[in-house]
């Protein structure tokens, strides 16, 4: 893949926000501060449900920027995200860290990982605010007089990069003792073919790697077979997730949920490009529907099950328990025989909507 340079995107970053040219710093490397928040608000929530939802994706994304070997059967425990800075002033100022969290194994490591769309002169110092934030609320008193604080395993995620940024970073602390230093790995999406990312494992990246097409979205959208090919790359990305899932390598929900946080990158970075966004999300849409159904409706036939149960209980009418377990299913059939998928999530987690469309279906 070739390397993405942000002065190559500017100009679309611009027309997204509505932000004027004057609003830009005069380093062209460097997106204003506004631009980059506004961007990035999507893909750092990407970036989190990944981290959150699909855990087990971590592990070869360890091995690969770490060196590590975890097999997948460590266990993940994560760490708080917000810390308090205090400042000059005494008051406290809010960090949120994309992804802090501990790896329990044969020893217990602590990881940061966080995710920027746009190479920033800014990251080391906030990777270390981070850092020894994160040191600070894990530190230990191993005997009096003595404190031990450990530095987390941290790296970037750069979905974007450019020549200027580095494949790693280092941070050097000069103390009365002397000096430390410890590095900080970038993981460069450029630097991964569709086909390394299978051969690796590194189904974790999945979700961003439109960003390796974003040079070429003018043309694509305005040429059919340029964008063919596109449509071709991701309908074999989707072919492979759905193998991965057969053979069991893959669970169907981390298939679902790599496929929906694809779709949510691609609604925001195509929002300009609208015969891109919908050729290659509708390629990852209709497997992402078919089990949001069978997911949903699962989820509201446990719930009548425990409606009917509750009911039966409160009233003493054994036949109360039936009617609780049948009623969710028959609205649950109507809305998604309606096509109304929104309205079932409702149903499933609002007691209140749920009532409401009982007897908008006179099911009561």
């Amino acid at each position: 893949m070739t390397n993405i340079d942000n002065r190559d995107i500017i100009e679309t970053d611009i027309k997204k926000t509505g932000i004027t040219k004057t609003d830009i710093s005069q380093d062209p490397e460097t997106p204003s501060k506004k631009i980059s928040e506004n961007l990035s608000a999507t893909y750092d929530s990407v970036f989190r449900t990944m981290v959150n939802d699909c855990s087990k994706l971590l592990f070869p994304l360890l091995n690969e920027v770490f060196g590590e070997a975890y097999t997948g059967d460590e266990e993940i425990c994560f760490l708080p995200d917000e810390h308090f800075l205090n400042q000059q002033d005494g008051k406290e100022s809010k960090r949120i860290t994309d992804s802090s969290f501990m790896v329990i194994g044969a020893e217990k490591k602590h990881y940061h990982l966080e995710c920027e769309s746009h190479t920033d002169s800014s990251i080391l110092v906030r990777i270390f605010e981070y850092d020894a934030q994160i040191a600070l609320d894990q530190a230990r008193e191993e005997s009096p007089g003595k404190l031990v604080v450990s530095f987390p395993h941290s790296a970037v995620l750069y979905l974007r990069s450019n020549r200027n940024t580095p494949d790693t970073m280092r941070i050097t602390i000069e103390t009365p003792g002397g000096e430390v230093s410890y590095t900080i790995p970038a993981i460069k999406i450029s630097n991964y073919t569709n086909d390394e990312i299978f051969q690796k494992q590194l189904y974790f990246l999945i979700p961003f790697l439109i960003f390796n097409y974003e040079k070429h979205f003018s043309e694509m959208n305005e040429n059919e077979e340029k964008l063919a090919i596109l449509k071709e790359e991701y309908q074999e990305i989707q072919r492979m997730l759905e193998a991965l899932t057969q053979d069991g390598t893959l669970s169907a929900f981390y298939k679902v949920t790599i496929m929906e946080m694809s779709v949510r990158v691609m609604n925001k970075l195509l929002e300009n490009y609208d015969n891109i966004r919908e050729g290659v999300k509708n390629i990852m849409v209709g497997p992402i529907l078919d089990y949001e159904a069978k997911r949903i409706w699962n989820e509201g036939r446990d719930k009548g099950l425990d409606e009917g149960r509750k009911e039966g209980m409160k009233e003493g009418k054994n036949e109360g328990i039936k009617e609780g377990e049948t009623l969710m299913g028959r609205l649950v059939s109507i809305l998604m025989d309606q096509g109304k998928q929104d309205e079932v999530k409702s149903a499933v987690e609002d007691s209140a909507v749920r009532q409401a469309l009982y007897k908008k279906y006179n099911l009561l």
